[in-house]
């Protein structure tokens, strides 16, 4: 009697190598979702919320490409302010994907695609003068924060008051107290005199 050998059920705990698919939803549509508002109020709070997510991951590199490329005098306390902002970021980004899933919609997730939606400006690949690197921090932070006010506006007037909190909550707040400390580093104060 000759015995036939067959695989175990899903592999017997070997890895599945390469694996490919097809998508299975793509970026811009909806899943229709039981909750309680329509589909074009979804979609509107999901593109602009996937904006904001777009330049809040670009910000978050650039904050870590400024802490790995900071030098000089100040370079202690940047480095340290750079690095602490740098944390808060991924809650900022999570917090948007999140509610885009929430509403049915596919979160930007692919830092190249990012890069295509953000309104935040390319950095140069080299180092740039210390000044720069603060100062182009709060250009971004500033982009963001004018959209986000405007996301909000415009998200609470759709009557999705659930994505609204988001830009209010954490982009904005967290940007603004982002801000004050970025700003304090530009400030030309004479040396005192004694």
């Amino acid at each position: 009697m000759e015995s036939t050998i067959t695989a175990p059920p899903h592999g017997g705990g070997r890895p599945l190598l390469h694996q490919k698919g097809a998508e299975t939803q793509t970026f811009g549509t909806l899943e229709q979702l039981p909750i309680g508002f329509g589909h074009d109020t979804r979609r509107y709070a999901c593109q602009r919320l996937n904006r904001v997510l777009a330049d809040t991951q670009i910000r978050y590199s650039l904050y870590k490409k400024h802490h790995w490329l900071m030098r000089g005098a100040a370079f202690c306390s940047l480095h340290l302010m750079l690095d602490k902002h740098a944390k808060a970021q991924p809650a900022l980004v999570d917090a948007p994907a999140e509610r885009i899933r929430s509403l049915g919609a596919v979160s930007v997730g692919d830092p190249r695609h990012g890069a295509e939606l953000t309104s935040v400006p390319r950095t140069p690949d080299g180092v740039e003068p210390v000044p720069a690197m603060p100062s182009r921090l709060l250009d971004a932070h500033e982009r963001i924060l004018t959209d986000a006010r405007d996301a909000a506006a415009r998200i609470s007037a759709e009557g999705d008051e659930g994505s609204t909190d988001l830009p209010v909550s954490d982009v904005i707040r967290t940007g603004e107290a982002q801000v004050r400390f970025l700003a304090e580093h530009l400030v030309a104060t004479p040396l005192a005199r004694g």
